[in-house]
């Protein structure tokens, strides 16, 4: 067979993975890919998985390299079509992978199943089609129609499953926003519709005054980033440290379904977030991924129900410390109230008080000594974490009048989770429970509403 039919005869991925240090020519459906990134040397490079009739059980993993990151292939979606021609097949450690030479090889990428037309998206310049490549394209497209996409529903974690422990893990997720918070380190918002565990609370109450509790992360993000995002579910910021982790990682757009492979989540100051290991890996998903499926409906589930938005640890019902003027109206998240599209409203929302300043009993009124109450709690629920002022005649119904200083005392270590004999530990680990109040957000400058807006706690009385 001369060498321009070899040009045009591809190999069913099966028999390629026995043709070690052979070129060979594949077509495939694209499966998983990575983002692409800098080589410790001068090249760029990629790496993707692809499957075809013949080897639909782990698939075949190729690397490409390049000498720019536009030269190599960018993926539209999981279940798109790569042409390849000229890639050397290699075997290490037991494992064959496909290596693309980038002076030797080319390729191309066309549309999935969804498509009838043979024209490529994007190819390398040394890329010619052929009636071979629509034959080929004809047949994957057939046996497509009826494969399902699964990049492993049972190997990934949902966020409500995470631990405190650090662990390894991989979690399929939603991309809602990236950015830059200083040089080279990025943050990036992913979200799969579940909550993650609340964790106890390990700071010092005395302290709150001077070093109050985060509210997130990172800095405020701008409101119209926050009116992007679902008001259910936590929204997880993971960290990627690019210039020591990922080498210049190329982070995929916002909208996006992943799945982030070994990754570890951390705890600081009682906020869950994610960090990029040197082994974390990202790969793009297809939105008709079987994983991706799952995670969407359990979040549609959620969104599409006004009950759904208590959060999972509460069920089947919070702690009744707390009683509401308002019983029947439905629970609202942090985030709604965050987000919602007026400054002035009323929500009722299921919470937890992680943090009060003053704390001691004694400082709840001030001046010390009037009848005027002036607190400031810190309340969270899995999707945000806000600020919510107790004053004057919303704090005598919360507290129930002016009671004595030890029943004010065992108020307060019920609402923070303060146990018997802990009140008197300034490190004590603290869980509170999850209480019902009613919030309603005010401005304090006319001029500048939205920048001046303030929570209060109405309608609410802390029991018992």
């Amino acid at each position: 067979m001369s060498s321009n039919e070899d040009d045009y005869t591809f190999l069913p991925i099966r028999d390629a993975i026995s043709s070690i240090n052979q070129k060979v020519n594949l077509i495939g459906m694209v499966v998983e890919f990575g983002t692409p990134q800098k080589s410790k040397g001068t090249d760029c490079f990629c790496t993707l998985k692809i499957m075809d009739e013949s080897y639909q059980i782990q698939g075949l993993v190729v690397n490409i390299f390049a000498e720019s990151m536009e030269k190599l292939p960018h993926i539209n979606s999981a279940g798109d079509i790569i042409r390849l021609s000229q890639v050397v097949m290699k075997s290490h450690r037991g494992v064959v992978n496909a290596i693309y030479n980038k002076k030797l090889s080319s390729y191309a990428l066309f549309e999935g199943k969804s498509s009838k037309h043979f024209i490529p998206y994007q190819a390398s310049s040394n890329f010619c089609l052929t009636d071979h490549d629509k034959k080929f394209m004809t047949l994957l497209r057939t046996w497509m129609l009826n494969f399902q996409l699964d990049s492993g529903l049972n190997e990934s974690l949902l966020l409500r499953e995470i631990k405190e422990e650090e662990q390894y893990f991989d979690l399929v997720c939603k991309i809602l926003h990236v950015s830059e918070v200083s040089k080279d380190v990025w943050m990036l918002c992913v979200w799969d519709g579940t909550d993650a565990p609340p964790l106890n609370c390990q700071t010092r109450l005395k302290d709150e005054m001077e070093n109050p509790l985060p509210l997130q992360v990172e800095e405020p993000l701008p409101r119209e980033v926050l009116c992007m995002f679902p008001p259910v579910g936590t929204i997880l910021r993971m960290i990627v440290d690019k210039t020591s982790n990922k080498l210049g990682l190329q982070l995929p757009d916002s909208g996006s379904w992943v799945k982030l492979l070994n990754i570890v989540c951390k705890v600081r100051l009682g906020l869950w977030y994610g960090v990029f290991t040197s082994s974390t890996k990202l790969r793009i998903l297809s939105n008709e991924d079987n994983v991706v499926i799952h995670r969407r409906r359990i979040s549609e589930k959620r969104l599409s129900s006004v009950w759904d938005r208590m959060p999972f640890s509460a069920f089947p019902w919070p702690s009744r410390i707390t009683e509401t003027d308002y019983e029947s109206v439905p629970i609202k998240t942090l985030m709604d109230v965050l987000t919602c599209s007026t400054v002035t409203a009323k929500f009722k929302c299921v919470v937890r008080v992680v943090a009060m300043c003053p704390w001691q009993v004694e400082n709840f009124r001030c001046p010390v000594g009037t009848h005027q109450y002036r607190l400031r709690l810190t309340l969270e629920d899995p999707t945000a974490r806000i600020h919510a002022y107790i004053y004057a005649e919303d704090g005598e119904r919360f507290f129930d009048g002016y009671p004595s200083m030890e029943v004010l005392t065992r108020k307060r270590n019920r609402l923070l989770g303060i146990t018997k004999g802990d009140d008197v530990k300034e490190d004590a680990a603290r869980n509170p429970p999850w209480v019902q109040c009613c919030l309603k957000s005010y401005y304090l400058d006319k001029a500048n509403p939205w920048e001046t807006r303030n929570y209060r706690i109405f309608g609410t009385r802390l029991v018992g």
